[in-house]
């Protein structure tokens, strides 16, 4: 097989990255060891920034999830039993966010590329990335499970967007890399609930027993989070058990409460952040996970995912416009600028809203002091709305 980019995984980026390429009259491959079903199911985020939905409507991709998506002009934050509302629009300049799951932006991608765009191979297990200083680096995976038999895909360019434990960062030589990386000594416990969502915007809690989220997939289904000691196991908590800890958590000093409902599905996300630089070997290019974490809390991951693909959508599209490579050797820089910042909200929003282990009560004084800071000065609200509704696309 032969084409000019190769991308390996079928996950949001991977998927956003065929479509816009095949936009700009480019052609590619798509890489996906799982199967359809797999990867249309797989829960992640919910929240896309206002940079992500504009990409998506502008790829073709839009259409469901501006006829679905809820859009939120806001978040809560909960501390002391008091509530306080930070308003993007007024904020920002007029941007949102937009409560549509990875899950559907799959579906939507998955079904444009099967229908306008390049191959798309389910089952195809990449092995490995050779070559990547030449140019025609190439990836030797198996198709279907088919034992004893390797096929190679030969390309100009190899995008990596298979995951934290993918292939494609393997690739790169441990001494031409640096890796930088915090974890946390705390996960979230998560459930889906078939019970309408008990407020209409995001609520995000600090309390004394630790933190908790409120957020929703749709009208009908809310997505809960409790803070939780590492190493918790979803099935030590009892579904009563939940409820009554998120009561306490989501506890104000009005009428407000939580509504409760059937649990659906139930697990524990680690807390970590991680970057690798470069994100680029030779012509290999990195690209969401394969490059970088962050905590939950700052609603990132997807929507690093989709700065990185396009700017290298932009920059080999300014390559063929111009005959210039200038954008490609750029890449690395250009999508760790937005990174680091996006590293630094998610770090800023855990530590603000998280109640460490052994925390001190001069530790608890100094972020309720954080908090009262947002909910008292323009200058602090506008910071936070300008980061959750994210940064911009180089």
């Amino acid at each position: 097989m032969r084409t000019t980019v190769g991308i390996i995984g079928a996950g949001p980026a991977g998927l956003l990255l065929a479509r816009l390429l095949r936009n700009a009259g480019i052609d590619s491959v798509v890489l996906e060891s799982r199967d359809r079903a797999y990867v249309e199911r797989r829960q992640r985020a919910g929240i896309l920034e206002q940079g992500t939905v504009d990409v998506l409507r502008a790829a073709g991709a839009g259409e469901r999830m501006d006829r679905e998506g809820l859009r939120h002009d806001g978040i809560e934050l909960r501390f002391e039993r008091e509530r306080h509302r930070v308003d993007f629009p007024a904020r920002t300049g007029g941007s949102s966010v937009l409560v549509y799951a990875q899950t559907e932006v799959c579906k939507d991608l998955i079904a444009l590329q099967l229908k306008e765009g390049g191959p798309l191979l389910f089952g195809a297990e990449a092995l490995a990335v050779e070559g990547a200083l030449t140019d025609r680096p190439r990836v030797r995976f198996r198709y279907e499970g088919h034992e004893g038999h390797e096929d190679v895909l030969d390309c100009d360019y190899v995008v990596g967007c298979d995951g934290f434990r993918g292939v494609a960062r393997k690739a790169v030589p441990a001494a031409l890399s640096r890796v930088f990386e915090r974890t946390y000594p705390f996960g979230w416990l998560g459930i889906l609930a078939d019970v309408a969502p008990s407020h209409d915007e995001l609520v995000y809690a600090r309390h004394e027993r630790g933190f908790a989220l409120l957020s929703m997939r749709s009208p009908a289904v809310s997505r809960l989070y409790l803070q939780v000691p590492e190493g918790t196991e979803a099935g030590e908590w009892a579904d009563e058990e939940i409820w009554d800890e998120l009561e306490r958590r989501f506890e104000t000093g009005d009428d407000w409460r939580l509504e409760r409902g059937p649990v659906t599905s139930k697990s524990v996300t680690p807390m970590r952040s991680y970057v690798h630089e470069p994100m680029r070997y030779g012509r290999l290019f990195l690209a969401g996970d394969a490059a970088h974490i962050v905590p939950p809390t700052g609603a990132k991951g997807l929507n690093l995912a989709v700065g990185d693909v396009v700017t290298f959508a932009r920059a080999l599209t300014h390559l063929g416009d111009t005959g210039s490579a200038e954008r490609l050797d750029a890449y690395s820089e250009a999508c760790l600028r937005r990174v680091w910042q996006a590293e630094r909200f998610s770090y800023d929003m855990t530590t603000l809203l998280h109640r460490a282990p052994g925390a001190t009560p001069f530790e608890d004084r100094i972020q309720l002091a954080r908090l009262r800071r947002v909910a008292t000065s323009r200058a602090a609200e506008t910071d936070l709305a300008e980061g959750y509704t994210g940064f911009p696309l180089e």
